[in-house]
């Protein structure tokens, strides 16, 4: 099946009554036959025919033959690290998610697990790793300045030292991006943005093909106990029958985004992988599909004030997150990053004048309506 027929079409079917939607499992605990045979659903922290189903869907949209949902996007992160031991260690990209960055820099070291901050993974020497190395964290686009990393190039090198490559691929999704067929051995998602695609509930999920790997990490799903709950696995399942649907928007809504300000003298630079002027463009477009929803600009504050703005804007709405249906603003440095220091921050490029735009599926003109009535408020 093509993806958007298996988006509506996938997961497990209701074999009970034939229901056109798989029904939503609340009970957490089911009967047993008799008392020599524990059936596969008996307690659901361990498993749970709505969370089995929404899995199923994710695994195959992936195609993939494994997926974990689970609480949140941060318990996706925290359950494939607990593959990690003492005295292993991380590359880490410098550039990702504020919350991965605070758990690496402030979980690692009381576990004895190292880690070491790479600036550029498409240049990265991963012959010269330390013999310890046992994962590389990656995403791309990265967040919050959409730096494309080479996904095949960086599993490939990871791999010839035996490095496990795991993939955030929050910003696009498997409708545009598909790591593991680049040579990625796990991807991450915050299902909470485009998966769910309605701001409504936190949900994560981690796939894979390794048994192996599958293996280790159920048994410590079962043991942590991170996992999504039926209600919100039910919802997932319903926001990804309209994915394909949502991200076409979303990508087409953050082009024009992203050429009008790249022309607005209230946006000094545009990062959007989509642009011709992004230097990882050829890239992105050997390895995914489209570009996504997410772009950041760094804001004008010569001419124009930048708290004025925000709080001039109507349809945008001045927050963290993506993902759902409706537009956000963020200022990273403050909110999203905020747990990397200012040194770090500013070595990075997160300056206090970048703005993160996670673009919504509204009609786009009312969207640089919006844009352009709040650079007009906040000139100076």
């Amino acid at each position: 099946m093509k993806y958007a027929t298996l988006a509506v079409h996938g997961g497990l079917k209701d074999e009970s009554h034939q229901a056109v939607t798989y029904p939503l499992y609340l009970s957490s605990t089911f009967i047993q036959p008799d008392s020599e045979h524990f059936q596969a659903y008996g307690y659901s922290r361990s498993a749970n025919p709505t969370r089995a189903s929404v899995e199923k869907l994710v695994a195959d949209l992936e195609g993939a033959k494994h997926a974990f949902a689970t609480s949140s996007g941060m318990a996706a992160n925290a359950l494939v690290f607990e593959l990690l031991e003492e005295g292993d260690r991380v590359l880490i990209s410098s550039d990702v998610y504020g919350g991965t960055w605070l758990f690496t820099t402030q979980l690692f070291a009381k576990r004895g697990i190292e880690f070491e901050v790479v600036d550029d993974f498409n240049t990265y020497d991963f012959s010269k790793a330390p013999a310890n190395t046992r994962l590389a964290f990656i995403e791309s686009p990265t967040n919050p300045l959409l730096t494309v990393m080479d996904i095949r190039r960086v599993a490939a090198a990871a791999k010839a030292r035996g490095i496990l490559t795991v993939v955030d691929n929050t910003f696009l999704t498997s409708y545009l991006q598909k790591p593991l067929d680049l040579g990625a051995d796990i991807v991450v998602y915050s299902a909470t943005k485009y998966y769910a695609g309605h701001s409504d509930l936190l949900a994560g999920f981690v796939v894979l093909n390794d048994d192996t790997l599958y293996e280790r990490l159920r048994i410590y799903s079962k043991a942590l106990g991170g996992i999504l709950d039926p209600l919100d696995s039910f919802l997932v399942s319903r926001g990804i029958r309209t994915l394909p649907l949502r991200m076409d928007q979303h990508n087409r809504n953050a082009e024009r985004v992203a050429e009008f300000l790249s022309s607005h003298p209230g946006a000094e630079k545009v990062f959007y992988p989509g642009r011709r002027d992004h230097p990882g463009r050829d890239i992105q477009a050997k390895q995914a599909s489209g570009s996504g929803g997410v772009l950041s600009f760094r804001f004008n504050e010569s001419e124009y004030d930048l708290d004025r703005f925000v709080k001039s804007l109507r349809i945008f709405a001045f927050a963290v997150s993506l993902g759902g249906v409706e537009s956000l603003i963020c200022r990273p440095a403050t909110m999203t990053h905020e747990s990397y220091s200012p040194e770090l921050q500013q070595k990075l490029g997160i300056t206090r004048n970048l703005l993160r735009v996670a673009v919504g599926i509204e009609d786009p003109e009312d969207l640089i309506k919006d844009l352009e009535d709040a650079f007009a408020a906040a000139k100076r």
